[in-house]
């Protein structure tokens, strides 16, 4: 979809269109659902909070939206304030925990995305298991579907993809995706329009990470084809979805 069609139709009306898709193919949200949005500070996090809240009519589905926020020993960048206050003039809840990320590395070791990854997981779980959330929804998009595809493959050797509704066999815990069928461009202007996106952090690890390599890559393969991207999300469907996550 190009740029001049976003404008034209509202970059918000675009996300939200693929939001309710996603939602309703995939059968994410269920009536009385709790689900604790993993709010990172991040442009693709807020722009999924915001979305979750604008489709309560269109979907009319009862469920309740509440957002935690994990601080890390390592990143200063985020602005949970004015994160805090964005979440809570939509009607959204928002704790912040602090989690000794790096304090929690054993010697020797040194931070990366993995680790990180898996220890806000794990507090993620616990938090909503304590607090009695039975869903758990991340802001992870399109691209990041893809791009996961072909990290498993080429760094790995697996043929898995990531899925956009995974449960737990050891928690009464549901991870959802429901950005799953949004392009990151349609995030980005999305996040300008509503003006989410000066409020957004970025983690200093993200900048040099295999998944910005794994991008640069499938920019270079695809031209940054909306169509040509779908597709491959299309047949990425019919694979084995990625292991359950350690926690």
């Amino acid at each position: 979809m190009s740029n001049r069609c976003l404008r034209r139709t509202g970059a918000g009306q675009v996300v939200q269109k693929l939001l309710i898709k996603a939602i309703l193919e995939r059968n994410l949200i269920r009536e009385g659902d709790r689900i604790l949005i993993a709010a990172s500070g991040g442009k693709d996090s807020t722009v999924l909070a915001w979305a979750l809240q604008q489709v309560r009519p269109a979907l009319k589905t009862d469920y309740e939206l509440a957002a935690l926020h994990i601080s890390s020993d390592f990143c200063a960048c985020c602005k949970k304030s004015v994160l805090s206050q964005k979440l809570e003039a939509w009607g959204i809840p928002f704790t912040d925990l602090f989690v000794p990320i790096m304090g929690r590395l054993k010697p020797g070791e040194k931070m990366n995305c993995y680790w990180c990854s898996t220890q806000r997981r794990t507090e993620l779980l616990r938090y909503a298991v304590a607090h009695k959330f039975n869903q758990i929804a991340l802001g992870h998009h399109l691209d990041d579907i893809i791009e996961t595809f072909f990290m498993n493959m080429t760094a790995k050797g697996e043929l898995s993809a990531m899925s956009m509704v995974l449960s737990y066999r050891k928690y009464p815990v549901r991870l959802i995706r429901p950005l799953g069928y949004v392009e990151e461009q349609q995030i980005v202007a999305c996040a300008q329009e509503q003006d989410i996106l000066h409020a957004a952090c970025t983690c200093p690890y993200g900048m040099h990470s295999q998944r910005r390599d794994i991008r640069n890559r499938i920019a270079r393969f695809t031209d940054n084809s909306s169509a040509v991207k779908r597709r491959i999300f299309t047949a990425l469907s019919a694979l084995p979805v990625q292991g359950e996550p350690r926690a």
